[in-house]
């Protein structure tokens, strides 16, 4: 049981801490509907994604494929028919503006940078 310990904690060591986590600004309710409201961003596989006041989004990965955007408290939110369920993210600013980070529920995250131009 005590080995257990010791290689958590020096797993814990090794993890990244609040210290790379500084760098990226968490954004809250408006600030989120600024970073993403009539921004195109372009994500590291070279898929697109804009989002429309109107609380419409296209993503494009080779073909358009259109959903909704919303904000719900501090959070990103989307829906993609023909689901109807909504899946909520934490945006977080890249240390220099120029692009997003979106973190998930379990931690996952899909960074992407500001592209030309709006919808």
């Amino acid at each position: 049981m005590r080995r257990i310990a010791q290689v958590t904690t020096l797993l814990v060591g090794f993890a990244p801490g609040p210290a790379l986590a500084q760098d990226w600004q968490a954004l809250r309710g408006d600030q989120i509907r600024a970073a993403l409201e009539g921004r195109k961003l372009v994500y590291d596989t070279g898929a697109t994604q804009d989002f429309r006041a109107s609380g419409r989004t296209s993503y494009n990965a080779g073909a358009d494929s259109w959903g909704y955007w919303r904000i719900t408290g501090d959070q990103y939110c989307s829906q993609w028919p023909p689901s109807d369920l909504w899946s909520c993210y934490d945006l977080l600013l890249a240390p220099d503006g120029a692009g997003v980070r979106f973190v998930g529920g379990a931690g996952e995250t899909s960074d992407a940078i500001y592209g030309p131009g709006g919808p």
